[in-house]
């Protein structure tokens, strides 16, 4: 392992990080809260930390599969404990196992929260919240990609390790003219929700938040209302297209940017994603119907809550843990498990995985049938390699693999088999909410702080689709041996 590289990178990383924190101390100052100070030591501390990382300057630049894996996991560890700092400095919560599952619920999208009262929380501190889902949404590396010069040999290794979906590859010949272009869509799109969002009368602070967590999928409130408090049927639906088109993948916009538009509407993996979805909204609506009073607040409502579901942004306008018979909830737990597309912003295990399983799954039963015929998976139309559904069948198992241990141990800390089960969905999917006690008008501060780190890992390891997170694990690889 190139060490000296790997924390060479990670020191840029932290130093990225302070500066990132500046933001949430003008708005402190711009509200006057006394809790402003509290991200001064964070600050220092993290810039601190990224300066002593940088002072080893690496004699080479090369870093390998191996060192990129373990450069995004440990990076986002590391910005997870320091971001911690500010929720650990205000007094605001319970412990310091508290303060760093609740960043890392920020970073890594999710939305799980420990807090009780959103309403108590100082402005500035909020911000942070909010504003560290648009941080991790498109991925703090993407951002060190696009604003630093890294050479292309590592560049995307780094890439590959960070960005959700079983391909990932380059726009342009630059890495870094890629990480450019996908954070300049990214900002636009965030850009644009923010006025469509003032238009609908939210305030400034208001938007911003929300959009930071529309657009990292992120789905932390403001309020304890949440986008309920606004009783907007307009704000709705404009935080639920974007929850959606948040949820597609961001080469499809370049695409239409560069005069591609029909290449981009072609998507296979789109058709599918919007099919679940329109699917999704009539079977719940059809289950719902008698619990609303027309048809459209029961497409609304329906959208909403199909629409931050498989985008895995966590917000709601209704409590469907309590309130939604049986039938619905079994389909927002089904789209738990789907996701969003690949290269978007949202979790789970991604529409065009789902589409590889089930081809796989066909191309296995007609074998069965035809032994010696040629049997061919496509996506995209374009044949997949057999290294890429072998891929995908592993990163399934781990994904079971995880959801079910994590699932026991957490039954070891809470009894409820309901609320451990979408616990462990909601946090390895990136989602937030789910049944039982975590229900949309519930939270995680129950849960024992062993399961909280249990939980941060996971919602860490979910961002960063496992692989990465087992890399830094498996401590064999650092030998050079490989590992059984």
């Amino acid at each position: 392992m190139n060490r000296r590289m790997i924390a060479y990178t990670i020191g840029r990383i932290l130093i990225a990080e302070a500066a990132l924190m500046v933001p949430a101390v003008i708005v402190g100052l711009i509200y006057g809260e006394a809790d402003t100070w509290v991200f001064l030591p964070a600050i220092g501390a993290a810039a601190a930390a990224g300066l002593v990382c940088c002072l080893f300057k690496p004699q080479s630049t090369v870093i390998f599969a191996r060192d990129g894996y373990f450069i995004v996991a440990a990076a986002w560890i590391l910005l997870s404990v320091f971001g911690a700092l500010p929720f650990l400095f205000s007094g605001k919560f319970p412990s310091f196992w508290d303060c760093l599952f609740e960043i890392a619920s920020g970073f890594s999208t999710t939305g799980a929260s420990i807090v009780t009262d959103i309403d108590a929380l100082p402005k500035c501190i909020l911000f942070w919240r909010s504003f560290s889902h648009w941080i991790g949404g498109m991925g703090v590396l993407m951002f060190v990609l696009a604003i630093m010069p890294l050479s292309e040999e590592r560049s995307l290794h780094l890439m590959r390790a960070e960005v959700p979906g079983p391909v990932v590859g380059k726009l342009v010949p630059r890495i870094r003219d890629t990480a450019k272009i996908l954070y300049g869509v990214y900002t636009g799109l965030t850009a644009l929700l923010v006025i469509l969002l003032l238009f609908g009368g939210m305030p400034l602070y208001d938007a911003l938040c929300y959009a930071f967590g529309t657009a990292g999928t992120g789905g932390f409130g403001i309020t304890n209302a949440g986008v309920g408090l606004y009783g907007s049927a307009y704000i709705e639906i404009v935080i639920s297209v974007f929850m959606v088109l948040f949820g597609i993948n961001f080469n499809l916009y370049y695409f239409i940017l560069i005069g591609k538009a029909k290449d981009a509407f072609k998507s296979e993996e789109l058709h599918v994603y919007l099919c679940v979805i329109a699917a999704a909204i009539a079977a719940i609506s059809f289950n719902v119907y008698h619990l609303y009073q027309s048809v459209g607040q029961t497409l609304r409502y329906s959208f909403f809550q199909v629409g931050t579901i498989i985008s895995t942004t966590g917000f709601a306008t209704a409590d469907f843990a309590k309130d939604w018979p049986a039938f619905s909830q079994m389909v927002l737990v089904f789209l738990m498990f789907t996701g969003a597309c690949a290269g978007s912003t949202g979790g789970g295990l991604k529409i065009s995985r789902i589409i590889i399983l089930f081809k796989t799954i066909l191309m296995e039963i007609r074998r069965l049938i035809h032994p010696r015929a040629v049997q061919i998976v496509r996506l995209e139309q374009k044949p997949v390699d057999y290294g890429l559904i072998r891929t995908t069948l592993i990163f399934f198992s781990m994904y079971i693999a995880s959801l079910t241990v994590s699932t026991l141990l957490l039954s070891l800390d809470e009894p409820d088999f309901l609320t451990n089960f979408t616990a462990s969905l909601a946090c390895l999917s990136n989602i937030g909410p789910g049944l039982g006690k975590i229900g949309p008008t519930g939270n995680y501060a129950f849960y024992s702080a062993p399961s909280k780190v249990l939980l941060s890992l996971l919602m860490l390891a979910g961002r960063l689709e496992l692989f990465p997170l087992f890399v830094l694990f498996n401590f064999r690889s650092y030998t050079g041996k490989v590992a059984a």
